[in-house]
């Protein structure tokens, strides 16, 4: 049977806060290859009115949804604090598990996360969403262009957050490092081709009470062979405006985009010439098109376990070098 001619593959839907619900959204509207067949949310009496308007199955608990027969393949948008009991339960269930990030609410929850997955056989994406910008694939067109790449500038801002579990460390496990920063630490190694081996970050508090809503990070990475890539990261959260800032330097030019307004340039001596403008940019529909692959069996997915583990173990450092007010080392995945 062709991919065109197969029913919609049913789904379970794990979560249906702002995100959950913009992934719903995109299920009913936009992915036909893929059917909504259950829903889970916290609060009881919104769930299952959603559930009952969109004619599918409701389970108040998510273990529930994620065993009943009636779903082929889990979609999870929770807080990361429950991602341990979301793929313990994928993994009982046998079923392709699609996990928004962060991948972990924390380095340790993350490697034991990961090796169940790789005992298991899983198939598990992790919606480390920038990849699938049509801006970062333009970036990463060009960049053959400039020779040996030096140093790598990304930064992302916006308005602070209505979610009060942002700032709860017992819900969010972090604040904009984990949540935020981990989107740039991902798009760093998927750009560089190389590995984080030492950060030295500093954070704060502007507008948040319990976790971190700014911070700015040094990175240094390992390429192989030749000199180490530089590396500079900056997160904000409390500011009414918006950019996402790709900057990549190498011996023979430099990229320069952003993925929030779609423009993608590269600048030569003083000159800068527009390489792409980029209205419209779906990233979760995008997602969604390769989860269906993968839960079909068609595709592997193309950020996995061991990908979203490696965003995390940057967090990690950025963390410890905030406390310790020195550069540290990142965890050596090879060890864990």
């Amino acid at each position: 049977m062709t991919r065109s001619a197969s029913a919609p593959l049913p789904v379970g839907l794990v979560g249906l806060g702002k995100h959950g619900s913009r992934y719903l959204t995109h299920l009913r509207g936009d992915t036909p290859g893929l059917r909504v067949a259950a829903l889970c949310r916290k609060d009881v009496a919104s769930g299952a009115a959603k559930a009952r308007e969109i004619g599918a199955v409701f389970h108040a608990d998510l273990e529930d949804l994620i065993a009943d027969p009636g779903v082929a393949a889990v979609i999870s948008v929770v807080p990361p604090t429950e991602n341990e009991r979301v793929v313990a339960a994928a993994v009982r269930a046998g079923k392709p598990l699609l996990l928004e990030k962060p991948f972990s609410s924390s380095l340790a929850a993350g490697i034991r996360q990961r090796d169940l997955i790789a005992a298991s056989g899983l198939p598990c994406l992790v919606a480390q969403t920038l990849r699938f910008s049509r801006v970062v694939r333009e970036v990463r067109r060009h960049l053959a262009s400039l020779g040996r790449l030096h140093q790598i500038v990304l930064g992302k801002s916006f308005e602070p957050t209505r979610l009060a579990w942002l700032d709860d460390p017992a819900l969010a496990g972090g604040g904009n490092i984990l949540h935020t920063g981990v989107h740039m630490f991902d798009l760093l190694r998927h750009l560089s081709g190389g590995e984080v081996v030492r950060v030295g970050c500093t954070l704060t508090r502007v507008t948040t009470r319990a976790t971190e809503d700014s911070f700015a990070a040094s990175m240094v990475l390992d390429v192989g062979d030749g000199p180490p890539l530089l590396a500079a990261v900056a997160g904000s959260r409390t500011t009414p405006s918006r950019y996402g800032e790709i900057r990549v330097l190498g011996e023979r030019g430099q990229i320069v985009a952003d993925h929030v307004h779609g423009r993608v340039g590269r600048i030569d001596d003083r000159r800068e010439t527009v390489l792409a403008s980029i209205s419209d940019d779906p990233t979760v529909v995008t997602v969604l098109h390769e989860f269906e692959r993968v839960a079909r069996g068609e595709a592997q997915p193309s950020v996995d376990a061991n990908e979203g583990l490696a965003a995390v173990a940057i967090a990690d450092a950025c963390y410890r070098s905030a406390a310790s007010g020195r550069f540290v080392a990142t965890w050596p995945r090879e060890d864990g």
